[in-house]
């Protein structure tokens, strides 16, 4: 895989899972492109500069490297409804429950 196909957090991740060889960076970015994705699902932001959604695309590639992802999402309810709200914006009227649905957590 090219570096410029590396996810941007790669460098960020590897510094604070201690990985200090290049033996993983492929599997390591598809993990965090992966994370990147579900935290857009469900925030509806995948902005990286925003340091609580690169804080949970971290975390979550986190959980999934020590292969506890299950767990992530309970673990980080609180954060993952704060930037859902935080990253909320009302629809233009045109669905039928009045853009009330909720966000998949």
């Amino acid at each position: 895989m090219a570096d410029e196909k590396m996810n941007p957090l790669l460098d960020q991740f590897k510094l604070r899972m201690k990985i200090y060889h290049k033996a993983e960076d492929e599997e390591l970015s598809r993990s965090l492109t992966a994370s990147q994705a579900r935290i857009k699902q469900i925030t509806g932001s995948e902005d990286l500069k925003d340091p609580l959604i690169a804080e949970l695309i971290m975390e979550r590639s986190r959980y999934a490297y020590n292969d506890q992802l299950e767990f992530f999402e309970q673990n980080f309810l609180s954060d993952l409804l704060a930037a859902s709200l935080q990253h909320y914006e009302p629809s233009d009227g045109g669905d039928d429950d009045g853009g009330t649905t909720p966000v998949p957590v």
